[in-house]
């Protein structure tokens, strides 16, 4: 009989209760923490889970659980993950794996000291047509990759940052960090690797708001030879407009549009079309904006296949590291506007 895996989850803000939902769908949902008791607390209570305010304290008293799963802030990332890794428990990382290249380093070796899966969460490469186009390039079929453009428009209003950890520099650590993420490892996952990069960023509607940019240009080199650019705002007019990606290639131009990376908007391709396509997930809602894809579940029952069934990893540790890398790379490079 196949074991039923018990998590436990660590920030019960508005994405754990995301996570929550799929993790009901697939195993336990035995306790969950957040230095907030009224949000752990109502989070338990809605689940029959064990409620704790302190991560030490879940740690040393939950020794049946199997899985922890981190929706704390960005920059506690690495904190709690290594904390669970150390204590014995497999992990799940919300993106992006951390906000410093050396805590991700530090997180795969905590993983490996203790024997233990590291799996971090790039639920947009399970986006049907994005899957498509990935299956397409490995395939060959749009021969050598020539350019690239990433497009992130988006809203974040005043009201998204209000009595929040997100906009701080230590806890969330850039636009690139919170919102866009998943889009930077679709450029890693499905183009390749990036060489070089420069970037200018400016805050023109977040001042005092956020402690970072709310736009960026970015112009890349890819190590396979590839250019490209990326362009993003969390200043579209009052709702999000566009999250795509437009790849021009030796044999084919493909457009992967929409919101959220979430429709095959254009193809031409030499001797070949995408069909087919299953329909997408929902776009995470919040009430006041959305957010990425859903495909937590999908992301779930990767881990689930590979703790009881040997499966092959979806995203792995480096694959989060390699993020962190570029989005490091860009900020690094980034030129003030």
């Amino acid at each position: 009989m196949k074991k039923t895996i018990r998590f436990a989850l660590v920030g019960c803000g508005r994405i754990a209760h995301r996570h929550a939902e799929h993790i009901n769908q697939v195993g336990i949902l035995a306790a969950v923490c957040d230095n907030v008791s009224s949000k752990a607390d109502e989070l338990a209570s809605k689940y029959g889970a064990k409620a704790y305010y302190e991560l030490e304290s879940m740690l040393k008293n939950e020794k049946e659980i199997d899985v922890i799963s981190i929706c704390s802030p960005n920059g506690l990332h690495a904190e709690h993950a290594i904390q669970a890794l150390n204590a014995g428990f497999h992990v799940l990382c919300e993106k992006p794996m951390a906000i410093d290249v050396n805590d991700c380093g530090e997180m795969i070796k905590a993983a490996e000291k203790a024997n233990k899966r590291l799996f971090a969460i790039k639920q947009n490469r399970f986006n049907p047509p994005v899957e498509a186009v990935k299956n397409a390039i490995d395939a060959g079929k749009l021969g050598k990759i020539y350019s690239v453009q990433l497009s992130c428009f988006w809203n974040r209003n005043e009201d998204y940052y209000k009595n929040s950890w997100k906009g701080t520099k230590d806890l969330d650590g850039g636009t690139l960090y919170t919102q866009f993420s998943h889009f930077v490892d679709l450029l890693y996952w499905i183009i390749g690797d990036i060489k070089e990069v420069e970037a200018y960023t400016a805050n023109y509607a977040h001042k005092g708001i956020i402690e970072f940019e709310d736009t960026g240009v970015v112009i890349m080199e890819f190590y396979n030879g590839a250019i490209g650019t990326i362009n993003y705002t969390v200043n579209s007019h009052e709702r999000n407009m566009e999250g795509s990606l437009v790849i021009f290639a030796e044999k084919g131009t493909v457009k992967i549009g929409g919101q959220y990376l979430n429709e095959l908007e254009y193809q031409n391709i030499r001797d070949f079309k995408i069909e087919n396509l299953a329909e997408g997930n929902k776009a995470n809602n919040y009430g006041t904006y959305q957010g990425s894809m859903s495909n937590h579940d999908k992301v779930y029952q990767n881990l689930i296949d590979v703790l009881t069934n040997n499966g092959s990893i979806s995203t792995n540790a480096f694959e989060g590291l390699k993020t962190v890398e570029i989005i490091d790379k860009i900020y690094n490079k980034a030129k003030k506007a």
